[in-house]
């Protein structure tokens, strides 16, 4: 099949989170499956000088129909996978640092840009015009979260009759929380009709929202685990459009995302200090040894060593872990490392326990991929206590390290993770249900009992959890089920 794949951010091109691992991953591993796989996404100015070396312009300017014409360059780049990566320049909404809004280094303060429906309402319309440029005619558009939301809505409204009749569109919520909304003139700068300003259709709270028109004009739907979507469709997770997804539900699927096992491979990362394996276990206690000389050069290497890779937000639970943890350094004795940044409140909170325990707790604001893939390998356990995870893809970055994870049973966590049975052994984890300071701070103790008590136990679900296969092969395989759904759908 022929597959546009139409998103914001795609690794290792432009990133903010684990949307840009997805896309990249999903698509490297569609064309290794002999699908013909293209990516369009924008061209930002903060993206690396070796890959603007290797892209190319093609030799005439896109025309991108809106309410009226604008014109764009669009760049190629050929992966030596053979993926092809379209990158549209319009400087007016992609020139920018930044790929959704300014960032105040004084308050840490974020700001979305007021123009973003505008910019990416070009991209989704760039999308549908391109084949006109290139002569390459997708059987289907992959559309990724709200910022591709109007792709199917162009597809089945204004390119029903064209040249595109014949093209299906599947659209992926990897957040639902992110819906894009905009002022009701967005319609007119789309050139899309004016009646499709409804509650049935694209209206939602008085101004239109990008995501809730293509869950609506979509031929197919997906998020990104089993769990997420089923709990999308209630009012506790909907985040109002429950309705749409229960109207919708037959074309609804839950595909678990996959992870990177080349990147992310514990026996040969380039990252971590040490190598190894499941079967070769020596490297991550070494791994261990090293973190602690560095971080905790007075603790005992014997002390568990919990870690937290995540972006600060309510979302992430991590709030109640900053809650907790004084009363976790009162009674047990553990080690803990966060890295990660956001809500500038939490990262001051996180900053303050430093400060107040800096031989009980390491903290770095902001990401670094080095020091993300050393804690991985480090650490005993993962702490990733979410309110609501659409899939996450940290706990299985975890579970490929020997990391047990530590989260709360919700969307993908529930799915990847099994939580373990203390009169089996059984488990690649420990999961709890109820977020609250009580439940987080026994699971934690659980953990650091099963750590000291049960080292059979947890050498059993160490192992086991780094057998588990998160690779993207079945994945890419429901997609494509998926795909021919989509087409069968529009009697293609």
């Amino acid at each position: 099949m022929k597959i546009l794949m139409v998103t914001a951010e795609a690794v290792p091109y432009a990133k903010t989170g684990g949307l840009a691992d997805s896309v990249a991953s999903l698509a490297r591993e569609l064309q290794k499956g002999g699908d013909d796989v293209r990516l369009l996404l924008p061209l930002y100015r903060g993206m690396d000088e070796l890959h603007r070396k290797n892209m190319y312009p093609l030799p005439h300017p896109l025309a991108i129909h809106l309410g009226r014409e604008h014109w764009a360059r669009v760049h190629e780049l050929i992966e030596p996978s053979g993926l092809r990566v379209y990158f549209l320049e319009y400087q007016r909404y992609f020139d920018r640092a930044r790929i959704y809004d300014d960032h105040d280094e004084g308050n840490g303060r974020r700001c979305a840009f007021a123009d973003n429906p505008e910019r990416f309402a070009l991209l989704c319309r760039a999308a549908l015009d391109l084949p006109g440029l290139t002569g390459w005619v997708p059987d289907i558009f992959h559309c990724h979260d709200w910022m591709a939301g109007l792709v199917p809505v162009f597809l089945e409204t204004r390119d029903r009759n064209g040249p595109l009749r014949h093209s299906a569109s599947v659209l992926t919520v990897h957040n639902l929380a992110h819906q894009g909304y905009a002022d009701r003139s967005i319609l007119a700068f789309a050139g899309l009709p004016s009646d499709l300003f409804r509650a049935d259709r694209l209206e939602a709270c008085g101004g239109v929202n990008f995501l809730k028109g293509g869950l609506y004009f979509a031929n197919k739907l997906t998020t990104v685990s089993p769990t997420y979507a089923e709990e999308i469709r209630s009012a506790e997770f909907g985040c109002g459009l429950q309705d749409v997804l229960n109207f919708r539900g037959g074309d609804l699927l839950g595909i678990m995302n996959g992870i990177d096992g080349t990147s992310w491979d514990p026996a040969s990362d380039p990252l971590i200090p040490h190598h190894y394996s499941r079967d070769r276990m020596e490297g991550k206690a070494l791994c261990k040894k090293d973190f602690f000389h560095n971080h905790f050069p007075t603790s005992d290497i014997g002390s568990p060593l919990f870690v937290a890779i995540s972006r600060l937000y309510a979302q992430k639970g991590l709030d109640v872990l900053a809650d907790v943890l004084p009363k976790i350094f009162a009674s047990m004795d553990v080690r803990v490392a966060i890295l990660g940044a956001g809500d500038r409140n939490l990262e001051i909170k996180f900053c303050q326990l430093a400060a107040q325990y800096a031989d009980r707790i390491h903290v770095t604001i902001g990401y670094d991929e080095g020091l993300a893939h050393r804690l991985e390998a480090a650490g005993d356990f993962f702490l990733m206590p979410s309110r609501f995870e659409p899939c996450g893809l940290n706990q299985l970055y975890s579970l490929r390290y020997g990391t047990l994870p530590i989260v709360r049973s919700t969307g993908g966590l529930r799915d990847s993770v099994l939580s373990y049975d203390e009169r089996t052994g059984s488990g690649t984890g420990f999961v709890f249900h109820d977020l609250g300071n009580r439940a987080l701070y026994d699971t934690i103790g659980w953990a650091c009992h099963c750590y000291h008590n049960r080292p059979d136990h947890m050498d059993i679900m160490v192992r086991r959890a780094m057998e588990q296969d998160f690779g993207w092969t079945r994945s890419a395989a429901r997609y494509r089920e998926c795909y021919r759904w989509a087409l069968e759908s529009k009697g293609a």
